[in-house]
């Protein structure tokens, strides 16, 4: 269980730091398939919801989303963009956010529940910093989704899952997020539209 949370803590720092927006995609599709292995440790019975759970992360958010952000990347003519800026000034506000972050899982090590809550808080706190410092449309979409993703693995904290109506709904949002967004960035009259204060034409 520790090592998934990390893998799911890594899948959204290396992106923030490292990577293009054209690799989120590839990112997103790791969160989620650690989303359904946690699910899955933690309804190891067969039930309704578990198989729910685990095909609208397969499906979803591991399939259908990343291949919806892959279309609308396809049809931008754009130079290479960062998740996150690559400066100092920016790291360092990344660093220390997540160190505030984790201050809410002090016992990490010994609760997997706090680092649970770390993962989650971490994971929130780099989607705002992506949506402070980055204007370009695509990265500010898949910031939405990494929050979104918190969401889901905040669910794991719950005594008990949220019912199927609310988890129904929830992936609703998190496909017409996706959707919505990438016709606003593939849209050629959106492309052309006035750019967002400070931003370059």
């Amino acid at each position: 269980m520790t090592l998934t949370l990390m893998l799911c803590l890594l899948a959204t720092l290396v992106p923030a730091f490292f990577s293009r927006v054209s690799a989120a995609p590839f990112w997103l599709s790791v969160q989620a398939l650690t989303l359904g292995w946690i699910t899955l440790r933690q309804h190891p019975e067969l039930s309704v919801h578990a198989a729910f759970a685990g095909i609208e992360v397969l499906l979803v958010r591991a399939l259908l989303v990343p291949r919806l952000l892959r279309r609308a990347l396809a049809k931008q003519a754009q130079t290479p963009v960062s998740l996150m800026p690559s400066n100092l000034f920016t790291w360092g506000i990344a660093v220390s956010l997540l160190i505030f972050a984790f201050k809410f899982g002090d016992g990490a090590r010994a609760d997997v529940r706090a680092l649970t809550l770390g993962v989650v808080a971490s994971t929130v706190v780099m989607a705002f910093l992506i949506l402070a410092t980055n204007q370009n449309r695509m990265a500010q979409l898949v910031a939405l989704l990494f929050m979104e993703n918190a969401l889901a693995l905040f669910e794991s904290l719950l005594p008990q899952p949220w019912p199927l109506p609310v988890h129904l709904s929830i992936s609703m949002v998190y496909v017409l997020t996706v959707a919505v967004g990438s016709w606003l960035v593939s849209d050629p009259a959106q492309q052309g539209a006035r750019p967002m204060p400070g931003g370059t034409p």
